[in-house]
Order: structure tokens, then C-alpha cells, then sequence
């Protein structure tokens, strides 16, 4: 959503998070960018520590409707609970942390800037016009907000389709969605200097960017990656993608996920060969 509406000229990646979200002013996100949160390396401080019953993914669990608030002064829905964040852990642009939440302020952007919620925006812009055999289905907080970080429910085959549309480019039966240049950029605009040595036991010429995992930085492979080990894999070189549907007994598992990927990457191998 996000390349479509930049590239309509609706969303301007280089503006502050604080010309469309004048809120975040009294917050950490001051002074960042669209870009920064697109590519998530602003640099507010988000625990992302799934397992922790106290961090920032427990709060933004506990706002999304997944689990209870076992703590009262806990934010009651996702909105407040950005607005709570107030510490910096480094300056922005300077470093790659996996935040869910910048998908949220990204989400929050891109509905302030349209005058669409997200929902009715990914259902117009997107999932119609790709030809979606099913409907799709957000998870929805307290307050109406339809989550962009979590809780997003379609079938295998229309994941197929969305990595489809990559594969050609960004256009479906000869209408273009999302532009060429959108997808170019993705694949090959990351700085990997900014991505840590913790992301590199996955992707080690990796990169992230546009909120796509970047595989490898000059190949131009590329991944949507979600915990318990949903995937959807593109890579244009090869003509091909992947999709995974999957339910880990962990969250994240760099094992789990090295075998995965050396999975797909041994079928494109067959199917190129």
C-alpha cells in the first residue's frame, strides 16, 4: 500500500512522520521520516521481545485484542500505545531494528493521508485490483484500527497472487498496481550497512527495506516474513516465488528459518535448472 500511494504522490516517503501524524511530535518519532519507519530504522526504543510478559510486543499484543492486559495502565489500543513511546536507543536512520510497531505508524500514515482506514485502502487499492479469490481479514483493535503489524488472515493462493504481482512487475492482466520503480527500489535500494550481525545468521547479504526482507542485496531476492515462519518469497531473477504457511512452536527460530529457506531455494533450483 504504501508504494502505491507514493507512488500516486498521496504519501511522500521523505516528509516527517509529523506532517501527517502532527501527534508524534511529544513522541520519539520527532524528527523521523516516512522512510525511517518504512524501513524501520528509526530509533525508538520497541522491546520486541515476544516471549517477555513485560515489553513493548506484550503491550502491543495486549492493545491488538490477542491477549488480555494483565496490566492496567497498559495503552487500550495500538494508537495510544505509540504515542507512549518516548525514548530514543539511538539516533534516526542510524541503525535496522525490527519493530513491529513502525508498521502500525506506517499504517496510521498512509490512513491519515488517504482518508481511507486501511482496510477499505488495501481492499480498493489492492486486493481487488490483484484479482483475490477470497476475502481477507484484518485483526481489529479496541478503537476500530485494523492492525498492519499482525493478524492478517488470506489463503495460500492469494499470497500467491500478491508475490505474482511482484514476479511481473507490478501489474496484473496489463493494470499496473504498483510501480516498476517501487519494486525496483525494494529490491535494490537497502543500506546493508545498517543491518545488524543478529539479522545476518539468517541473511548474511542481507538487507531490509521498504518493509521487505531483502535476501540478498545484489541478487535482488527478496521476502515478507511474519513469526512462526510465514513467508512469501520472490525472487524475479528466477521467475519465482514461494509462498509458506506455517505454525513454529517458537516465534522466530533462525534454525527453523535457514532450513526453510534452504527449502525454497532448492526448489527454484530444480524448477531453473
Amino acid at each position: 500500500m504504501a508504494g502505491i500511494l507514493i507512488g500516486r504522490g498521496v504519501v511522500d516517503p521523505a516528509a516527517s512522520l509529523t506532517h501527517y501524524l502532527p501527534e508524534l511530535e511529544a513522541t520519539a518519532y520527532r524528527g523521523a521520516t516516512v522512510q525511517h519507519v518504512l524501513d524501520m530504522t528509526s530509533g525508538v526504543a520497541f522491546d520486541e521481545t515476544y516471549t517477555a510478559l513485560d515489553s513493548h510486543m506484550a503491550q502491543l499484543d495486549a492493545a491488538s485484542g490477542w491477549k488480555d492486559r494483565w496490566n492496567p495502565n497498559w495503552p487500550t489500543h495500538v494508537w495510544d500505545l505509540i504515542l507512549s513511546l518516548k525514548d530514543l536507543e539511538c539516533p534516526h536512520g542510524t541503525s535496522f531494528r525490527y519493530r513491529s510497531i513502525e508498521t502500525d505508524v506506517l499504517s496510521f500514515v498512509l490512513q491519515r493521508a488517504a482518508v481511507t482506514p486501511l482496510a477499505e485502502l488495501v481492499s480498493r487499492e489492492l486486493w481487488a485490483p490483484m484479482g483475490a479469490d477470497e476475502d481477507a481479514y484484518f485483526t481489529v483493535d479496541a478503537a476500530g484500527y485494523a492492525l498492519g503489524d499482525e493478524g492478517f488472515n488470506a489463503t495460500l493462493r492469494d499470497y500467491a497472487r500478491f508475490a505474482l504481482l511482484h514476479l511481473r512487475g507490478g501489474e496484473i492482466d496489463g493494470r499496473c498496481i504498483v510501480s516498476t520503480e517501487w519494486i525496483a527500489g525494494t529490491r535494490f535500494g537497502a543500506d546493508p550497512t545498517l543491518f545488524g550481525s543478529i539479522y545476518q545468521e539468517v541473511l548474511p547479504a542481507g538487507a531490509y527495506h521498504n518493509q521487505f526482507w531483502i535476501e540478498d542485496t545484489a541478487r535482488g531476492a527478496y521476502m515478507a516474513r511474519g513469526v512462526f515462519g510465514q513467508l512469501i518469497y520472490i525472487d524475479p531473477v528466477a521467475d519465482f516465488a514461494a509462498v509458506v504457511l506455517s505454525s513454529w512452536p517458537e516465534f522466530v527460530s533462525t534454525a527453523r528459518m535457514r532450513t526453510a529457506l534452504a527449502a525454497v531455494r532448492a526448489i527454484r533450483g530444480t524448477l531453473s535448472s
